[in-house]
């Protein structure tokens, strides 16, 4: 008779494979991919080597949920400003621009390990789907923006890559270097990039009030 795991067994699972999630991205934010070991993130969570191919076949696949959980929690935050933040399009544009900016810059490792950092074949075809989901959300508030005449006729997947590529590039020096610098400075310059690329006037962005996830 096959043996069933009661939902007491099931539920410590569950529970001991979030915290090794929770454990493995504190650790990725901190040395990146490359130095994340299997060992050393075992050691972050209390567990043994062994334990953690028991949630995970392998490295990669452990990478993969953590950019996927991360990336997920943050396409989310900025998604919901773009769809249903305060403001017509063109505001939302901007807040949400700068949500995403002042997010990354408050979580500087987690930010670069999302963005940039070097990383398995894995990860980077899970940066790719990552990248054209903020696409489809900055197309989506173009459209929306040119629909109600507050941004010029255009190619509204074309702006939402050209927004998608260079607010990253813009971020990634300062990420990598995991200084404090000026942020508010950046990210006002961010936004205001944001719009010119749109055609659309600067407008003030608002912080995030509540920070990185």
């Amino acid at each position: 008779m096959a043996y069933r795991k009661t939902p007491a067994v099931r539920d410590r699972l569950d529970a001991a494979r979030e915290h090794l999630i929770e454990r493995a991205t504190a650790v990725v934010a901190d040395v990146g991919w490359a130095n994340a070991s299997v060992t050393t993130v075992a050691a972050a969570a209390g567990m043994s080597v062994g334990s953690v191919y028991q949630h995970f076949a392998s490295k990669g696949a452990l990478a993969v949920e953590v950019f996927r959980r991360a990336s997920g929690r943050e396409v989310g935050v900025v998604g919901e400003v773009l769809a249903h933040g305060t403001g017509d399009p063109v505001e939302r544009l901007a807040l949400g621009v700068g949500v995403f900016a002042r997010r990354a810059l408050e979580n500087r490792g987690l930010a670069y390990a999302l963005l940039a950092a070097p990383a398995e074949p894995a990860v980077g075809r899970e940066r790719l789907e990552f990248r054209r989901r903020y696409r489809a959300l900055f197309a989506a508030v173009v459209r929306e923006g040119v629909a109600a005449g507050l941004l010029p006729a255009q190619d509204a997947d074309v702006t939402a890559a050209a927004l998608t590529g260079a607010i990253g590039e813009v971020l990634v020096d300062p990420l990598a270097d995991h200084g404090e610098g000026s942020a508010d400075r950046l990210v006002a310059e961010l936004v205001a990039m944001s719009l010119r690329c749109a055609g659309a006037p600067p407008v003030a962005a608002s912080p995030d009030p509540e920070g990185p996830s």
